[in-house]
């Protein structure tokens, strides 16, 4: 094998090996991260793998809106959050003023009430700033709430968004 044939495979490998090590890194910071208790939960979460690289979406920014607002409410209820290391959202900072998700939630007049939220995940820039070339700027996924979000009360069962990503393609699914 000549010189630059064994430099090229060299450098193939050292590729390889850092980014064995990055994924490796990656899940011993997920593994120290103590686990998420429901309580330490908000009622409406999300989870986001990266299929390009098989692992998890770490530091993505995330967007919680709550579409159908309530009637004292002039303008959408929105959160923000960034995914951690494993990919997830456990919970959501209110943006200005507003109330957090579980107080949004408890206070619908009914046990049966429905609110419309959306879940915007920032993809284009996230995907740029590792260099790589995104058809999607942002991925968005609208659903519908039922209940007043009070874990292990009147029904409620928690609402968790995964969202499977590529920079050509994504898919979703109701998670629990």
């Amino acid at each position: 094998m000549d010189n630059s044939r064994r430099e090229s495979e060299q450098g193939r490998i050292t590729n390889r090996l850092a980014l064995v090590q990055q994924q490796l890194d990656s899940s011993r910071t997920s593994l120290q991260q103590p686990p998420t208790t429901m309580a330490a939960r908000d009622p409406i979460t999300c989870h986001c793998l990266n299929t390009l690289s098989g692992t998890p979406a770490a530091n993505l920014p995330v967007t919680l809106t709550l579409l159908s607002a309530p009637a004292s409410s002039s303008s959408p209820i929105t959160y923000h959050a960034v995914t951690n290391a494993d990919g997830r959202v456990a919970k959501w900072t209110p943006a200005g003023a507003s109330s957090s998700v579980p107080e949004v939630l408890s206070a619908l007049p009914n046990a049966d009430s429905k609110t419309n939220w959306s879940v915007r995940f920032e993809v284009g820039p996230w995907y740029e700033a590792q260099g790589i070339e995104s058809f999607w700027p942002e991925v968005e996924v609208k659903f519908t709430v039922k209940g007043r979000g009070q874990e292990g009360q009147e029904g409620w069962r928690h609402y968790h968004v995964p969202v499977l990503l590529g920079p050509w393609n994504y898919s979703t699914y109701r998670g629990s």
